[in-house]
């Protein structure tokens, strides 16, 4: 006869395991332009988000005020594709590359008639960074998405420009004898947004031409 400590085991094998908990989405499907909206309409602008970000508030002050020099031929071509346009950024105020790209696009946002950009965090956008993952399939910050007037989705730029995204994948262990970090920090101070706003306004020309891009 089986005592009851015995009994309890065998019991506990026949009973299947519970399941994981489901993650929390929207009421409504990811890529349903009503859940685009609703983010977009509960986001901050971007002089709210610089004036309440907690962490590398001296990176974002320094590069929202390097970010007035743009590349006017690039500027002009983001005003020549006309129309109306939202960006929704998931973004976090800590995240090396939020602050490397953010200040730039909310720039060119603000210089350009029918482009409005707002900001939501990381929880509230999860889904959104899961949709849209980086080529070695993460999920992660800065990631982009643009709007038509309709909220529908017509493109992305996720997490930072190509050719810091493909050098960095393709050197995990580090470039020149510079950790992977320093080395990325040392090529957006380089860089100063410019491909950051070209990439993105590469991608706004291609969605007036009705091609999607995302990368």
């Amino acid at each position: 006869m089986l005592d009851t400590y015995t009994l309890a085991a065998a019991l506990t094998l026949l009973v299947p395991p519970s399941p994981a908990p489901a993650l929390c989405v929207p009421d409504v499907a990811p890529a349903d332009p009503e859940a685009y909206e609703q983010l977009w309409q509960e986001g901050e602008t971007m002089e709210a988000f610089l004036a309440g970000a907690d962490r590398r508030q001296d990176h974002w002050a320094s590069n929202w005020a390097l970010s007035e020099e743009v590349d006017p031929s690039v500027l002009a071509r983001a005003r020549a594709v006309g129309g109306e346009w939202k960006v929704l950024s998931v973004a976090v105020a800590g995240c090396s590359d939020s602050v490397n790209t953010v200040p730039f696009l909310g720039r060119l946002a603000s210089l350009v008639e029918g482009i409005d950009l707002r900001i939501i965090d990381s929880n509230d956008g999860r889904w959104i960074m899961e949709d849209n993952r980086t080529p070695d399939g993460r999920p992660a910050t800065p990631t982009f998405i643009l709007l038509g007037p309709d909220f529908e989705k017509k493109g992305c730029f996720i997490e930072r420009p190509v050719e810091l995204q493909t050098t960095l994948i393709a050197n995990p262990d580090g470039i020149d004898g510079e950790s992977p970090f320093n080395w990325k920090m040392a090529w957006y101070e380089e860089d100063a947004g410019a491909s950051t706003i070209e990439e993105f306004v590469g991608i706004l020309e291609a969605a007036s031409r009705g091609e999607m891009v995302c990368g």
